[in-house]
């Protein structure tokens, strides 16, 4: 079968010229249709609140999306609450600590930033254990992190400052597609929740854990990205799209699990058995160098007598 339809769960560009699709639209004739499948609401000053976090208790803030740095300092205003200079942030990607600027004043000693990998971005948290961290959640979120900074024993509260909430599916035939791509668990579920599953066609999805959502979900997955030669979503779209033209059968991909927290901790705690092997040896060395001098050189005084 040929790709013609796909809806992509994204709100549509401003310029379509400027979308990432719109090349691969144009080259193909495709038809791409840009629906959110999800919106995002941030709590109230209330339910934060209910929470019972002091943000001038702490000393650090753990950003991993701009959603929650949106919302961060929404209910900083909302509350009187004025952000003190000596406040550190912490950011998975340097696109979100540029994003700061929007609210302060960009200092590099006062922000850090990894560069989108899980395991740098411990990294980075484990140098500076001594602070106290408030790590910003939108609701639902990925475990991975929180649960990690626990397992960690990192000094840290997770706080919740905004909520994602279907959005309005009711104008959508989904049979009417012939691919969905997808960016976030939630999106899956909104999918799910929605449609019946033998009207759902093939779909794309970005990320592990939209991988892992959808194999959840019993959904079979046919492009996937991030992936080794296949760094975008277009381009996934792109090489399945050229596949199907070819005439070849699709089949849906295998998605492995992604285990990259665990792995994360399990090299922490090896560690600390590396270093103490790294000293003992050389110790060892010299002791035993020690003792062989020390006897050589009696012999050669007792050899003098």
């Amino acid at each position: 079968m040929e790709i013609k339809k796909i809806l992509v769960s994204q709100p549509q560009p401003a310029v379509l010229e400027k979308a990432p699709y719109y090349e691969v639209a144009k080259k193909n004739k495709l038809t791409v249709t840009y629906k959110p499948f999800i919106k995002i609401e941030g709590v109230s000053l209330k339910e934060f609140r209910s929470q019972r976090t002091e943000i001038l208790e702490h000393t650090a803030i753990i950003f991993t999306s701009r959603t929650t740095v949106n919302n961060f300092f929404r209910i900083c205003e909302e509350a009187r609450i004025t952000v003190p200079e000596t406040m550190k942030y912490f950011c998975i990607t340097e696109a979100i600590a540029l994003y700061l600027q929007k609210y302060i004043i960009y200092r590099k000693r006062k922000i850090f930033f990894a560069d989108g990998h899980f395991d740098h971005f411990m990294e980075m948290i484990l140098k500076h254990k001594d602070e106290k961290f408030i790590l910003a959640l939108a609701e639902p979120h990925n475990p991975q992190v929180p649960e990690t900074l626990e397992r960690l024993k990192v000094n840290f509260k997770s706080v919740v400052f905004a909520r994602s909430v279907s959005a309005d599916l009711s104008d959508v035939k989904i049979s009417d597609y012939d691919l969905l791509a997808f960016y976030s668990p939630n999106e899956i579920a909104t999918l799910v929740a929605n449609f019946k599953k033998e009207d759902i066609p093939m779909i794309a999805v970005f990320g592990d854990k939209t991988a892992a959502a959808a194999a959840e979900a019993g959904l079979p997955i046919y492009a996937k990205a991030p992936a080794p030669g296949v760094p975008s979503m277009t381009k996934a779209v792109e090489l399945l799209v050229a596949e199907a033209k070819s005439g070849k059968t699709l089949e849906p991909i295998t998605v492995s699990e992604n285990r990259e927290a665990e792995e994360f901790i399990k090299a922490q705690e090896a560690k600390p058995i590396k270093k103490t092997r790294a000293k003992r040896k050389p110790a060892e060395g010299i002791a035993a160098t020690t003792t062989t001098r020390t006897a050589a050189v009696r012999k050669s005084v007792s050899a003098a007598k």
